[in-house]
């Protein structure tokens, strides 16, 4: 069950705003009768939805994976006129919007959608969702801090919940994998702040059971197939029907890309060891 202005903006009848403004004018109806409550839930599979009288089509589910680069805002548009990750998807039919957000200043796995209950239990606390970053921050991750992290750290809305961390590199610059399931302001440059450990670079390298591979900065791909059935398995959804999207120009996706994954699937083996009883993943 979806908001009835939700549903409409996903056809892409207007925008949210717009399809708001179409319900209260008592314009859209459900099963035949008008509907002028905003936020009235409906099934877009069992219930015909009108407006003016003509029954609406529903967009095809369509999934879309960005390295984002650093430098552009994961918005749909930006008042302020900065870059927006938008800018970088190829045109298509279908209104996509991301899925969570990357700061500014951070870069990697963004997936974009038009599915409202994937995106909600994609981003909803009680599914755990792991997301896995690959750090650089100034000075040495020692013992300590990495206890800290695998236990939890305290910060101004309250503590963490236990990461998962692997050391890749120690020195003046350290490089680590931090695997986490919150979806926090800037939480793991705060985790690390709190711990006197500025972040340098940081980037997502995977989101649940999806990895980054080698797609290049600023690149895109559709998810294969398979990634598309384990990405809603992941959040005990059933997979719809595995489409392409309508693109409106020639895009050029690069498809090859998981063949460089090795790196971020080694990242998130540490999820297998939680969910067998090891939360601390360090090696």
């Amino acid at each position: 069950m979806e908001r009835l202005q939700k549903i409409l903006a996903h056809a892409g009848v207007a925008s949210r705003r717009k399809c708001e403004s179409l319900i209260a004018d008592g314009r859209v109806s459900v099963d035949g009768k008008t509907v002028t409550e905003l936020g009235y839930k409906v099934d877009p599979a069992r219930q015909v939805i009108a407006v003016d009288g003509k029954p609406i089509r529903l967009e095809a589910k369509v999934i879309i994976l960005l390295n984002k680069p650093t430098a552009y805002v994961s918005t749909v548009s930006d008042p302020e006129g900065r870059r927006t990750v938008m800018s970088l998807l190829p045109k298509i039919e279908e209104r996509l919007y991301p899925i969570g957000r990357l700061d500014y200043d951070t870069s990697g796995l963004l997936l974009f959608t038009n599915d409202g209950a994937l995106t909600e239990r994609l981003l909803h606390p009680s599914h755990h969702v792991e997301k896995v970053y690959r750090v650089t921050v100034q000075g040495r991750v020692n013992k300590e801090a990495r206890q800290l992290l695998q236990q939890g750290v305290e910060l101004d809305d309250g503590l963490t919940a236990p990461a998962v961390v692997e050391v890749l590199r120690q020195g003046e610059e350290s490089v680590v994998h931090l695997t986490i399931h919150e979806g926090r302001n800037r939480q793991v440059r705060r985790m690390f702040e709190a711990l006197g450990l500025p972040v340098k670079r940081l980037k997502r390298i995977a989101f649940g059971p999806i990895a980054l591979g080698h797609l290049k900065t600023g690149e895109w791909r559709m998810l294969e197939p398979d990634e598309w059935k384990a990405l809603y398995r992941s959040v005990d959804l059933t997979a719809p029907p595995y489409v392409k999207p309508t693109f409106l120009d020639s895009p050029r996706p690069k498809r090859d890309s998981r063949r460089g994954g090795a790196q971020a699937r080694k990242a998130t083996s540490a999820t297998g060891a939680r969910r067998k009883g090891n939360t601390t993943g360090f090696r």
